[in-house]
């Protein structure tokens, strides 16, 4: 079980060990943006984990200051009457970082920061940017998230998000993608790297905050994954990842239940991580080692 917090969609998204999604919502991160600095009142960026659950039982709406329950409970009119309080409310999930030097230790540490996924008074808008640091979500959202996920769940807050939607509505970032990947880097031929199949497959899109395609991969009528590429420079970051769970969510959406996909070698492992098995020998694709995975949903 993991969690993505997406920057640019201001989303979080629930997934399980299988990537399957379990939950999406709308959330607020932080107005300044994104940063780790102390005092920045960003949100910070990288994986972190869910390093203390705070609140359990109590009522929605119950406030907390510095952790604990201060025995109020938000209304309009307390609100009226404390217009500068940043209200946290109901559950907390307190973050921790994972990555020294980028949010974890000295004046980046996530924790010291005190960097929460929170509940938040009901006029708060979700969806945009609004809070000094934390990830505010509805009451009711914050609930159900505490009462799914343990302690040290991992929690990635990324720079990217990811669309999913047809050829015609996609085809253009997806191609560029595919361009520099398969073509420029990989050599594959643009006969080989065009056909038929883009015109009736679902596909996904990574975008990174300035809307710039970052990966795309595609699923093809009959369960086939294919086309799953990354841009050099955001590898190794979660973009793979998110795409391929979002393929796998579209497989559901669309009622898919068995999979394949033509995993280059070096690829293999990450699919196994996904449910994926190899299945007949190896083979050669546009010059390029691949085998066969397949998987049921």
């Amino acid at each position: 079980m993991h969690i993505r917090i997406s920057l640019p969609q201001q989303s979080l998204e629930l997934y399980d060990a299988r990537g399957a999604l379990l939950r999406r919502y709308l959330v607020s991160t932080a107005k300044n943006g994104a940063g780790e600095q102390n005092g920045s009142f960003r949100t910070p960026r990288g994986r972190h984990i869910v390093r203390a659950k705070v609140g359990a039982g109590e009522m929605a709406n119950a406030v907390f200051a510095r952790r604990r329950p201060t025995g109020e409970t938000w209304t309009p009119q307390l609100a009226q009457q404390f217009p500068d309080r940043d209200w946290i409310l109901t559950r907390i999930l307190w973050l921790s970082g994972k990555e020294p030097g980028r949010n974890r230790l000295g004046e980046v540490d996530t924790m010291r920061r005190y960097i929460y996924l929170h509940g938040s008074p009901d006029s708060v808008p979700m969806g945009t940017p609004g809070s000094i640091g934390c990830v505010r979500m509805r009451n009711q959202d914050i609930v159900e998230l505490f009462d799914m996920v343990p302690a040290y769940t991992p929690v990635d807050i990324v720079e990217f998000g990811v669309e999913a939607g047809s050829w015609s509505e996609l085809g253009e970032q997806a191609r560029q993608v595919r361009e520099a990947v398969f073509v420029d880097e990989q050599k594959v031929s643009r006969d080989i790297e065009w056909d038929e199949h883009d015109a009736v497959s679902q596909h996904v899109v990574a975008l990174d905050s300035d809307g710039g395609a970052i990966g795309t991969g595609r699923l093809l009528i009959d369960g086939h994954i294919g086309r799953m590429a990354v841009l050099a420079d955001w590898r190794g970051k979660g973009v793979g990842r998110a795409l391929l769970e979002r393929l796998l969510d579209e497989a559901t959406r669309l009622g898919v239940e068995h999979l394949a996909l033509h995993a280059q070698i070096q690829a293999s492992g990450f699919y196994r991580r996904f449910g994926f098995v190899e299945e007949g020998p190896e083979f050669m694709e546009a010059g390029i080692p691949h085998r066969t995975m397949v998987r049921s949903t």
